[in-house]
């Protein structure tokens, strides 16, 4: 019998097809596979996701979620408060692909920029004049002053903030594409991280000198 062999040629067709093919984890969260799946917060298995509780112990109560109702706190020098509707705060949200804020700004209040790794996001005030803006991967800054039942998307992944440049306080609604779309915050990020960069690292970065860093450092310790 003939011996059959793989030429150059055939295994670069087959790599091609197979850079090719699509990727399911391009999609934000993975599709459903049931009704529902009311995340069993206490569970010990580890995976991506939470495990589901028993169907027989599940309640009404485990689709509702009464948490934007109530004011956050803007008592920081940020004047920023946010009650996140995830998962972890509303199990009935596992598998389901997606979640909700209520962001409260007081006078002069910024959601400081920050990027979510696992979602895009929809902005809408509900109340007050917010600038909401976004930087691109080419450096292009989009934005927009939003009054009330205006709205603005953040593509997922990039930098963006939302900051009150109305008189009064201003309550914004923010939507999910994912149960836990998870929040990179630049400055926390940066200076604030357990071990801390090295100082090194931001004064190249920054192009100063260390005295700088450690004051802003000290802002966030």
């Amino acid at each position: 019998m003939m011996a059959l062999t793989s030429s150059p040629v055939n295994m670069l067709g087959c790599l091609i097809i197979l850079l090719l093919l699509p990727y399911p984890s391009l999609s934000a969260d993975p599709d459903p596979l049931q009704n529902f799946c009311v995340a069993d917060l206490n569970a010990t298995v580890s995976l991506n996701g939470f495990p589901c509780k028993p169907v027989s112990e599940v309640t009404a109560d485990d689709f509702f979620f009464d948490g934007l109702s109530k004011e956050g706190n803007t008592d920081n020098p940020f004047g920023f408060g946010v009650t996140q509707g995830n998962v972890l705060s509303f199990p009935g949200l596992n598998t389901l692909g997606l979640s909700m804020n209520r962001v409260d700004l007081a006078r002069g209040g910024i959601n400081a920029p920050h990027s979510h790794p696992r979602a895009s996001e929809s902005v809408v005030v509900i109340k007050g004049e917010v600038l909401v803006g976004f930087v691109s991967t080419s450096n292009v800054y989009y934005y927009k002053v939003l009054t009330e039942g205006e709205m603005f998307i953040i593509p997922r992944g990039l930098v963006h903030f939302q900051y009150n440049v109305g008189h009064s306080k201003a309550i914004l609604l923010t939507a999910f594409n994912s149960q836990l779309p998870g929040a990179v915050i630049v400055s926390q990020t940066l200076f604030a991280s357990n071990p801390p960069v090295p100082v090194e690292i931001l004064t190249k970065t920054f192009q100063v000198d260390d005295g700088v860093i450690n004051s802003i450092k000290s802002k966030f310790a």
